[in-house]
C-alpha cells in the first residue's frame, strides 16, 4: 500500500507519471522481501558473490489518475523466470479500480555487470504453483 502525497502531484493535482515508477518500485522491493530476497543480503553477497536486481525493460499502461491522499495498492507477481531474468505483472489499484498496468523485466546481475543466474531455491518462491 503507499498514499499518495502532495509531493507526488504535479500542477493539475494528479500523480506524476513518473511517480509511478517509484511505485511500482516499491511493490517489487516488498515482493522480494515477503519471499525472502533482501536487497542488503544481495550486496553482502549472501549467494557467494554480490549481487544487484536491474530493470532491462518495462511497460506501463496509464487507465485512470491517482490523486492525492488516495490510497493505493500494488499488485506484483511473477510471470515467468528465465535464466538470469524475471517477467513480472504490476497493477496499481484505488480499491478496485485499476489506475495502472505494467509489465516488468528485470535482471540479477554481478557485480562486475554480467547476469546471473537465479538460485535454484528462488523459483519456488517466486513461481508459486496453483
Amino acid at each position: 500500500m503507499a498514499r499518495v502525497y502532495y509531493a507526488d502531484t504535479d500542477f493539475s493535482g494528479v500523480v506524476y507519471h513518473a511517480r509511478y515508477l517509484e511505485f511500482l518500485e516499491r511493490g517489487r522491493s516488498d515482493f522480494l522481501r515477503l519471499a525472502g530476497v533482501h536487497h542488503t543480503e544481495l550486496a553482502e553477497g549472501k549467494h557467494g558473490e554480490k549481487l544487484v536486481w536491474v530493470v532491462r525493460r518495462m511497460e506501463i499502461d496509464f487507465k485512470a489518475p491517482a490523486k492525492i491522499d488516495d490510497v493505493l495498492t500494488i499488485d506484483t507477481r511473477t510471470e515467468s523466470l528465465s535464466g538470469a531474468r524475471i517477467f513480472m505483472a504490476q497493477q496499481i489499484r484505488r480499491g478496485d479500480e485499476v489506475l495502472i498496468e505494467a509489465r516488468v523485466e528485470a535482471a540479477i546481475i554481478s557485480e562486475s555487470g554480467r547476469p546471473r543466474r537465479f538460485p535454484k531455491e528462488w523459483i519456488d518462491v517466486f513461481m508459486p504453483q496453483g
